[in-house]
């Protein structure tokens, strides 16, 4: 099992202990998760536009956040780890969610564009090639609105944002484990001033 392998298989088991290490270096305070809270939210809006869009396996998704940045939902995933390391208000805390997701992500990534290449070929590589990896250009690119996959020549999916789109991607699941974040800094916090 290659790196690239490994961290694609076990970003999330591996999440579940630095949680409990970083939720037990936080120092939360209200202003702290607010602020926090805030940015978060510009995170998970970010993630919930780009699953509206994103059709797995089905197309080589160009459009709307994808025209920006070929990973709209890392870029969003990224803000809202911004967002908790601010609400947990503790450096050490930040510097682990921050360095997990650095190393995690940048291996993912690299998976990724490994099994796009393989199915969109040539259609991938154009739009790599004007569109960044993570940070977003300003405009969007002009590429081709999708490919259709080579084994459903017959169910192209339509190119703009769906509400189930994102539901079928489970999106809601960030954003409900984002709040339980939340609610378990409040408590962190009650419990130190109490």
């Amino acid at each position: 099992m290659t790196a690239l392998d490994f961290f694609a298989r076990w970003r999330v088991r591996i999440g579940y202990p630095l949680a409990v290490v970083v939720l037990w270096l936080s120092h939360p305070v209200p202003r702290s998760i607010l602020i926090g809270a805030c940015v978060g939210f510009v995170g998970l809006a970010i993630r919930a536009c780009a699953a509206g869009y994103l059709h797995k396996q089905e197309v080589l998704t160009t459009t709307g956040p994808y025209s920006h940045t070929r990973n709209p939902l890392y870029f969003g995933s990224s803000i809202l780890v911004l967002g908790a390391a601010i609400a947990m208000n503790a450096w050490p805390s930040a510097l682990i969610l921050i360095g997990y997701f650095a190393l995690v992500y940048s291996f993912v990534m690299r998976r990724e564009e490994i099994e796009l290449r393989g199915h969109h070929g040539a259609a991938f590589d154009a739009y790599a090639q004007a569109v960044p990896l993570f940070f977003p250009r300003l405009t969007p690119a002009k590429v081709p609105s999708s490919t259709i996959a080579p084994a459903q020549p017959a169910a192209l999916p339509a190119a703009g944002f769906s509400f189930a789109q994102y539901r079928k991607n489970h999106e809601h699941q960030a954003a409900l484990g984002f709040l339980l974040l939340l609610l378990v800094l409040i408590i962190i916090w009650r419990a130190h001033v109490a």
